[in-house]
């Protein structure tokens, strides 16, 4: 499918998620946010920040992970000691396998269990799919991603959505990247993880979710 960007509604209609953000804030600096989804999900990718939903107030710092529930019509962040990076995720997704943040560099060492790939490839990362849909929403670095079968550029505010069953990967990186992995609701034989064809069986992609 094609690259999503931040703030935009553009989602192909079988996306759980609907809409995201990647939003940078300067020390001090603060951000209300309108509520837009039936569900909400803020990752803190970078610094150390403030988190404020109705009568909550959450700390935030690398890897803090927030279900946004509750009535409220607004929450709050505030960048704190320094600069701070928030991915905020909305949508109608139904149940969420799995979400966080992931890291790719160059060749680092890590085995690379994944099934044979006809593209070039310098990373340890593994070609994979799942019984789920996944998003990838890079924050910082870029490099080439391979949904589909399709190669795409993609940079800070690049989201790449992959339906079930759909192999991908992320085969090379011009600068290190970081990005937020999001896993909607486990179908078919519901396995958890990335699975291969070699070790699994043969994928079975959904094929309208492109």
């Amino acid at each position: 499918m094609p690259i999503t960007k931040s703030g935009e509604d553009c989602a192909p209609a079988w996306c759980g998620l609907r809409y995201f953000e990647v939003v940078t804030l300067v020390k001090g600096e603060e951000r209300v946010f309108a509520r837009r989804g039936r569900k909400e999900k803020l990752i803190v990718g970078e610094g150390c920040c403030e988190i404020r939903c109705g009568d909550r107030v959450i700390a935030g710092e690398y890897k803090t992970n927030v279900d946004l529930t509750g009535a409220d019509e607004h929450f709050a962040v505030r960048a704190l000691d320094g600069p701070a990076t928030v991915v905020w995720m909305c949508g109608d997704w139904m149940r969420e396998t799995a979400s966080g943040i992931f890291a790719v560099a160059g060749a680092d060492g890590r085995e690379d269990r994944g099934d044979a790939v006809d593209y070039p490839k310098e990373t340890s990362f593994d070609s994979h799919y799942h019984d789920c849909d996944e998003y990838w929403i890079v924050f910082a670095g870029c490099g080439v991603a391979v949904s589909e079968g399709q190669s795409y550029e993609v940079e800070p505010g690049d989201c790449v959505a992959t339906g079930m069953g759909f192999h991908h990967d992320f085969p090379q990186v011009h600068e290190p990247v970081r990005a937020v992995y999001f896993e909607t609701e486990l179908e078919g034989q519901c396995r958890k993880g990335h699975l291969w064809e070699h070790t699994h069986g043969a994928a079975v992609p959904r094929a309208e979710r492109v």
